[in-house]
């Protein structure tokens, strides 16, 4: 069994909500600079736009030797000589958003005293989790839900920043999304066209790039995860009906719980709409592997133009 919820937003309401609640949540000493937040709202179409976040320092010292050779003149030092401190660490966050092919934006992150770390990225009520490398950066590349795109990065240690950029080609786009936390393997599929499994039409995020649209996926196992199908409005050769479907794997940790889901959806003529869904899973002698949602996505229509 089921339970559908329906919520209508747009892109721009979301991704401020979200900025102004995680401001709000975390105080002065989480907000960035008032001039550059001004500054990304304002002029949301100046590409690139980036807010530092805090800063750390790190100071360590080192305690001078004893001379070591016996009948040698030697000069010991005052006990009560200062340490020479070692230079300062910058632990500030850098983000950065620039604009990128098929209505994307490559996000680079910069927090050199995070290496290794879990960070969420948020952006018009997408949720998801990513990791830092050892120096502390992420570079991703995320298909946008706004066309004046803002990022909200948040480390566990409650640091955060902010990054900025336009989208000019979004309108070309029909896109939609699925997101979701656990450990449950979920998965967007699309038929296009009429294709069936396994047809160069079939596209879902391990396939080929062998259809018109693409699926992506970005979280971690046991966080919180997104999948995104993306499929141009304008220049495909096939036109017709795009069938989307959820899939569900049924595994002995998940068997028998209720699952919570949502997706977004970006059409042509429509805001971003978004919709949450209550799913119990087979029980755990059911047999059953997998569980098909068909009814989670309208079908895209695809038409010539």
């Amino acid at each position: 069994m089921f339970v559908i919820r329906n919520y209508v937003t747009t892109g721009g309401t979301v991704a401020c909500a979200l900025a102004i609640g995680y401001l709000m949540q975390n105080g002065p000493a989480a907000q960035p600079d008032g001039q550059d937040l001004r500054e990304a709202m304002v002029h949301p179409a100046r590409q690139g736009t980036m807010i530092s976040g805090l800063e750390g320092i790190v100071l360590t010292s080192a305690t001078p030797g004893d001379p070591a050779d016996q009948g040698a003149r030697t000069e010991i030092a005052p006990r009560n000589t200062p340490t020479q401190p070692l230079p300062r660490v910058d632990c500030s966050l850098r983000a950065h958003a620039t604009a990128a092919e098929n209505a994307t934006a490559r996000l680079t992150l910069k927090a050199p005293c995070n290496p290794g770390k879990s960070v969420e990225l948020h952006h018009s009520g997408m949720t998801f989790s990513a990791k830092t490398d050892d120096r502390g950066w992420l570079d991703v590349t995320i298909p946008v839900l706004s066309e004046y795109a803002i990022f909200l990065i948040s480390f566990e240690d409650q640091r955060g920043t902010v990054a900025t950029t336009h989208v000019p080609d979004l309108a070309n786009y029909d896109r939609v999304a699925l997101q979701w936390s656990g450990k449950t393997d979920l998965q967007l599929h699309a038929l296009e066209f009429g294709a069936s499994y396994g047809d160069a039409g079939h596209v879902w995020s391990n396939s080929p790039s062998s259809g018109s649209g693409k699926v992506v996926h970005f979280g971690q196992v046991g966080a919180k995860n997104v999948e995104i199908y993306s499929i141009p409005r304008v220049g495909n050769v096939a036109t017709g009906t795009v069938a989307l479907s959820v899939e569900a794997e049924v595994t002995p940790q998940n068997c028998g719980q209720d699952l919570s889901v949502q997706s977004l959806e970006l059409l042509e003529d429509r805001g971003l709409q978004s919709r949450e869904l209550s799913v119990t899973l087979p029980a755990c002698d059911s047999d059953q592997d997998f569980l098909v949602l068909n009814n989670l996505f309208e079908d895209l229509t695809i038409a010539a133009k």
